[in-house]
């Protein structure tokens, strides 16, 4: 079983404005990392990305950038600690991130997130559910910030 998943949406702006809203840092943090972003994401660069509900700054591995197209990274899987009766976690690896950006004929963009790449184990599930949770929620974050200037996450986590 390959612990993968992918969420999608669909913005009511322009792709380039939709692609600006998560490369650039300022307007990143302006809905989504809460606590910050540091850094533009360019292939080959490591980006920082902090979150007010999970406190410490997350080093972000750019892999590959196209313009108004697709972001790749890879990050740190967090499964959290070992729940009753489950071994104690192995060492630390990554997952990898796909922000695919796909202008549609009605002047909408189609904004695709899929992360892959969770061990088999039980952390691991409960890892990609916790993600793909978190992953929605962005889209749903980045939706309305964009259309309407409002901030969902403000005041939700903490």
């Amino acid at each position: 079983m390959d612990l993968a998943f992918k969420v999608s949406g669909r913005i009511a702006r322009p792709v380039e404005e939709v692609f600006e809203a998560v490369a650039d840092p300022a307007k990143l943090s302006a809905y989504f990392t809460t606590g910050g972003a540091v850094g533009r994401p360019e292939t080959g660069a490591t980006v920082q990305w902090e979150f007010a509900d999970f406190p410490g700054a997350f080093p972000v591995e750019i892999v590959e950038v196209q313009p108004n197209r697709r972001i790749v990274l890879r990050w740190e899987a967090s499964e959290g600690p070992p729940q009753d009766g489950e071994a104690t976690a192995g060492a630390a690896y990554m997952t990898t991130v796909i922000f695919a950006f796909e202008p549609l004929e009605d002047g909408r963009t189609l904004v695709s997130i899929e992360e892959s790449g969770w061990r088999e184990t039980p952390g691991g599930l409960r890892a990609a559910f916790g993600n793909c949770q978190g992953w929605s929620q962005m889209l749903a974050a980045l939706k309305v910030w964009v259309e309407h200037g409002i901030n969902l996450r403000e005041g939700f986590y903490v």
